[in-house]
């Protein structure tokens, strides 16, 4: 959009919202009414062209309606993050990579309006007293937010887009992001009532993997899950119980624990929890709820490998918890059975790289073997080349299966 344009779409933003005062009310189609008699009126004055008239209903109903400049981005199915720095510079993550985008909001006022927009929607505050939050779109899209002062070139905020289409194993063993024998091998894990932690860095996809194992959960079962900001997209289950933490409001009162949800989720008659990412002591509260005779649970969090993210939790932890780090380690070692470790790979790719059981606590340190590990054996065309294989060692702690995981069949 041109300069002139621009201020063209600022003149008319300004006479719309001064009518709207008195109509925030209207339904779409009134507001798209009110917009196309503006712009028609508009442009008998200054001659605008057809394409001007189009763009500038357009972009008035995104921002009058809908989240303004970032309307067209968030509907780019191809688009897997946006980052805004500030009113002028928005960057996105295409096919892999970053770039700047040529739009920008026509004030930083503006960006807060649209950042208050989405905060609001799922009942959380952000403003100078409170400068840091995470919120989710209606899609599920996660949103963090830092305003300033603590942010200090303007309000930042950084979306992360789900793809709208639901991703199934099948469709992770197309791309090549896991083998069909590991795949094989999860779904029986998760039938037989596993507790299994998924760790990886930052866009390695845990939270998509964690939805595509929720597939073989059996649809009978009553699920819950518990989560700071609601992301998990659960499909085929419908007895699913969907509970999210609250933050404190401006006075400091009426929070909602993840731990507090947990204790109200063993009265709920569930036959799994799943609690969503931790990040925090919250990750005791996840071990109690994989301890509390409810099997099949399972969780996410940051980790650079298996065993780092071990270390992780048992950090996470002390952070909340004086307690004994052997009690800790046996705590994890109890509650989690099996580890499935994503990562990122320097093509963009998103792989499983390592599936591994926990085993317990053996000479105070927390015991594991690998189950599935990949290996790479080289690169072609930019792309990394190589294969999660299976290790010789059967699976120890016995659930449902008995003897080798190879061997036999779960009913």
């Amino acid at each position: 959009m041109t300069d002139w344009l621009e201020q063209e779409k600022q003149k008319l933003h300004e006479k719309l919202m001064e009518e709207l005062d008195y109509g925030n009310d209207l339904t779409d189609a009134e507001i798209q009414d009110l917009i196309e008699a503006a712009v028609l009126q508009r442009g008998r004055e200054t001659c605008l062209s057809i394409a001007e008239k189009r763009t500038l209903k357009k972009e008035l109903f995104n921002a009058l309606r809908k989240l303004d400049v970032l309307s067209e981005l968030l509907e780019d199915e191809d688009i897997s993050e946006i980052m805004i720095n500030g009113k002028s510079h928005i960057f996105i993550e295409k096919a892999g990579k970053l770039k700047q985008v040529p739009v920008a909001f026509a004030t930083e006022e503006r960006l807060r309006n649209v950042i208050q927009q989405i905060v609001g929607s799922c009942n959380r505050i952000v403003n100078e007293s409170v400068p840091i939050v995470d919120a989710r779109l209606s899609d599920g899209s996660r949103v963090n937010v830092v305003l300033p002062p603590v942010a200090l070139n303007g309000a930042v905020m950084t979306i992360r887009k789900f793809p709208r289409e639901f991703f199934t194993m099948k469709k992770l063993i197309e791309i090549n992001s896991i083998t069909a024998e590991a795949a094989e091998f999860l779904q029986k894990l998760v039938q037989a009532k596993y507790n299994i932690f998924i760790s990886g860095g930052t866009g390695s996809g845990k939270t998509t993997f964690l939805n595509v194992l929720s597939n073989y959960i059996p649809s009978e079962e009553r699920v819950i899950t518990i989560e700071d900001s609601a992301e998990l997209r659960i499909e085929g289950i419908p007895n699913l119980v969907r509970l999210e933490t609250r933050n404190a409001n401006v006075e400091g009162e009426n929070e909602i624990t993840m731990s507090q949800l947990i204790k109200a989720a063993l009265r709920m008659r569930p036959d799994r929890i799943i609690v969503g990412e931790v990040r925090d002591s919250a990750a005791m509260d996840m071990a109690n709820s994989m301890l509390t005779g409810h099997d099949g649970s399972i969780s996410t969090g940051h980790g650079n490998c298996a065993k780092d993210m071990m270390l992780r939790l048992e950090t996470m932890i002390l952070m909340g918890y004086d307690m004994p780090i052997l009690a800790i380690r046996q705590q994890i070692a109890a509650a989690i059975d099996i580890v499935v470790h994503l990562g990122r790979l320097r093509d963009n790719s998103r792989r499983v790289l390592e599936i591994s059981e926990i085993l317990g606590v053996k000479q105070g340190e927390i015991e594991m073997h690998s189950l599935f590990q990949f290996e790479e054996t080289g690169e072609d065309k930019g792309i990394v080349q190589g294969k999660l294989l299976p290790k010789e060692e059967l699976l120890h702690k016995q659930k449902l299966l008995q003897n080798s995981w190879r061997d036999k069949k779960i009913d």
